[in-house]
């Protein structure tokens, strides 16, 4: 499993840690309106953008960076996933102007965060993580941020991004 600190104290992930080349796994998470959706629901090539809670400052900076950033590519969607209440992202994302923004809900039975191996055992929070989903369901580009309060590499999952087909 990947080594991971937050705060720098390190925490447990649970759940089964994915690689390059890996068949994505399927998970089910909740839209804002407590609708259930699936990784498969989703065509073309997949950045999912893990966060602890979107209310926080790297949280939000990674979320509306994402979300920028996809707008200019073609066949390309950011999925973010945290495990906040999703009326809480749905405010959140309404406050930030961000209303068009793909952001759910792990919190029901933390789905994704066990199949991906997210799952910050001691706080029941999603340790910030970037995957990039090809359309044939491959992962091409792998990140569990080594400290939880830090951002990830944008640059690195945006440009596995736009070489994934």
């Amino acid at each position: 499993m990947a080594s991971v600190t937050f705060k720098e104290n390190p925490v447990t992930l649970v759940g089964n840690e994915v690689k390059v080349g890996d068949s994505a796994p399927d998970f089910t998470v909740l839209t804002n309106d407590l609708q259930e959706v699936k990784l498969s629901d989703f065509n073309g090539v997949r950045i999912i953008s893990v966060v602890p809670s979107v209310d926080t400052g790297v949280c939000a900076v990674q979320t509306k960076r994402f979300n920028d950033e996809v707008a200019n590519l073609d066949n390309v969607s950011v999925l973010t996933i945290s495990v906040d209440l999703p009326f809480a992202q749905a405010r959140w994302a309404n406050e930030k102007g961000l209303e068009q923004a793909r952001i759910f809900s792990d919190h029901r039975d933390l789905s994704f965060g066990e199949a991906y191996g997210v799952v910050i055992q001691e706080l029941r929070l999603l340790s910030r993580s970037v995957f990039v989903v090809d359309s044939d369901n491959k992962i091409v580009h792998v990140e569990y941020v080594s400290e939880v309060t830090n951002h990830p590499d944008y640059e690195k999952a945006l440009e596995a991004a736009k070489q994934a087909k």
